[in-house]
């Protein structure tokens, strides 16, 4: 550091030199980096809002062949959070299962695969699993995908499956209704509720617990603190930051902290984010205790075709049948099939490219 400083200050002003650098880590700077005549502009970069992501996705799309029923604009709502080097990876990945699938270019299909391995891992197809498991795993998604449906202010159901992904039995994903710039207290309860009712759902319907609610739970208590400690949320604390001063500028804000309230209000915090996460996990299983008769439809379902879209739930839980499902997919195969019949009957019927050739 102390020789980046000197040559900082060795340069002529009349040299027109621009000296940028990059961190992912403010907290880590010295003070002395930031001083003026040195690193004095501070620019944050956050992550790309859904144009930014339309953008960046229609850059990184001029090097393969799309579609024509490629909209760049879904695939941008449906990838919120995503950094600019994930969507120019979700691009290649598109691209790879194009290829894989002997596809002659990237369509809507390829683009959302792509999307849920780059968020979630690549499919394990032949991962062989018991039929317990399956089972088990069918309802802990079956109960988030419920919450998920009727909860007012979570994320919207895009897609629930059971077929492995990365280091997880399946998996619930979520689709944000819109972009948002601050989160609600009641938001971020019904997120809470929502984790919580993937291991509700195996309490209620398969009389014990797994260890598949394990990131479920972390990420639960990480929101409840931070409601407690960092934003105020608590009735019984008000609003007030509990959190740690920072002993080491150089081994950044997660090592050598201390505490800066006493041993009560660590008790009173703890105690508030139990409260939090239990009142959740209460309210997961009585959504769930109400919607029962739905909870076991999806989770038949997902026993049976191991992945359900938002409408195929939506389906489920309006008709109470699952016959219903039944015929909706089966017209969706028909139509595929149908598609690739007529997609096959042209390159056919297309002159080759000696016969354009000859006659040119």
């Amino acid at each position: 550091m102390n020789a980046i400083l000197v040559e900082m200050d060795g340069f002529e002003t009349d040299e027109g030199i621009i000296i940028i650098a990059a961190t992912n880590r403010p907290d880590m700077l010295d003070p002395a980096l930031l001083r003026p005549g040195r690193f004095d502009k501070v620019i944050m970069v956050d992550l790309p809002d859904v144009k930014g992501r339309e953008g960046i996705l229609k850059v990184h799309a001029k090097k393969v062949r799309l579609a024509k029923d490629v909209d760049l604009s879904v695939i941008a709502k449906l990838t919120p959070m995503f950094s600019g080097a994930e969507l120019e990876a979700l691009i290649n990945e598109a691209a790879l299962i194009a290829v894989s699938r002997d596809k002659d270019a990237v369509d809507m299909e390829c683009l959302e695969e792509a999307r849920d391995k780059v968020k979630w891992g690549t499919q394990k197809k032949s991962r062989v699993m018991e039929e317990e498991d399956r089972r088990i795993i069918a309802y802990h998604e079956s109960g988030h995908a419920l919450a998920a449906y009727y909860l007012p202010d979570a994320d919207k159901l895009h897609k629930v499956t059971i077929i492995p992904r990365g280091m997880s039995g399946g998996a619930t994903m979520l689709q944000p209704k819109k972009e948002l710039l601050n989160l609600r207290r009641k938001r971020l309860l019904d997120d809470i509720t929502l984790m919580m009712a993937g291991r509700a759902a195996e309490e209620l319907f398969s009389n014990d617990v797994t260890t598949g609610a394990q990131n479920d739970i972390h990420r639960a208590t990480e929101i409840a603190r931070m409601m407690v400690t960092e934003w105020g949320m608590s009735d019984q604390l008000g609003p007030i930051k509990y959190g740690l001063v920072n002993q080491s500028m150089f081994l950044g804000a997660d090592f050598l902290g201390k505490r800066e309230f006493s041993e009560e209000t660590a008790r009173k915090i703890d105690e508030e984010v139990q409260k939090l996460i239990g009142s959740c996990y209460e309210r997961a299983k009585d959504l769930l205790r109400e919607h029962r008769d739905e909870v076991e439809l999806i989770a038949q379902s997902l026993m049976r075709y191991e992945a359900l879209s938002f409408e195929e739930v939506e389906t489920l839980i309006k008709t109470k049948d699952i016959e219903s499902l039944n015929t909706r997919k089966k017209s969706a195969e028909e139509r595929k099939n149908d598609k690739r019949r007529g997609d096959e009957r042209k390159g056919e019927n297309s002159p080759s490219p000696q016969h354009q050739s000859d006659n040119s």
